[in-house]
């Protein structure tokens, strides 16, 4: 069965890059979550006038990969204990997070990071409120430029998680 769920972990182009190779994971896209205005852009992000998380949309058939394998991808590079952080990116923008639009998936993320992390981490895990996809030139942002900055480990999935 088709199931969505919305990932933030600092600069989207890495957070898409990395999930569009998985098994299971039908379609990604980069977009703002959870601000309070409407329609933002990039640089709306990046000046503070629009307080969205870059964030990725993931489709997946839940059938080839459960939310807790893609939680555990999700671990494999974010640093669960760093506030509005990762790697180079820095701002409230790039905080941590999962939006779900289901209530029992934000009860197993919660669940997941409880039982997976030592006390004190701090990925947010709210319902999702609002979503705009980005511009599009950030979607798949690091296959159109293979050179690009990226603070994912793209090499920590394993040749039988890829596609």
């Amino acid at each position: 069965m088709k199931k969505t769920i919305y990932f933030a972990g600092g600069c989207f182009w890495g957070v898409e890059a990395y999930f569009k190779q998985l098994k299971g994971v039908l379609d990604t896209t980069v977009g703002y979550c959870n601000g309070t205005t409407a329609f933002p852009k990039y640089e709306d992000l990046k000046s503070g006038k629009a307080s969205h998380a870059e964030t990725v949309k993931i489709d997946y058939d839940d059938a080839l990969i459960s939310l807790d394998k893609l939680l555990e991808h999700y671990l494999r590079f974010v640093d669960p204990y760093t506030l509005d952080q990762q790697g180079h990116d820095v701002g409230h923008q790039y905080r941590s997070g999962i939006y779900y639009t289901d209530l029992l998936d934000g009860v197993t993320a919660e669940m997941y990071f409880t039982e997976h992390c030592k006390p004190g981490w701090v990925i947010e895990i709210k319902q999702m409120n609002n979503f705009y996809p980005a511009e599009s030139y950030h979607q798949d942002y690091l296959d159109k430029n293979p050179g690009g900055y990226c603070h994912v480990n793209l090499g920590l999935i394993r040749p039988d998680e890829k596609k």
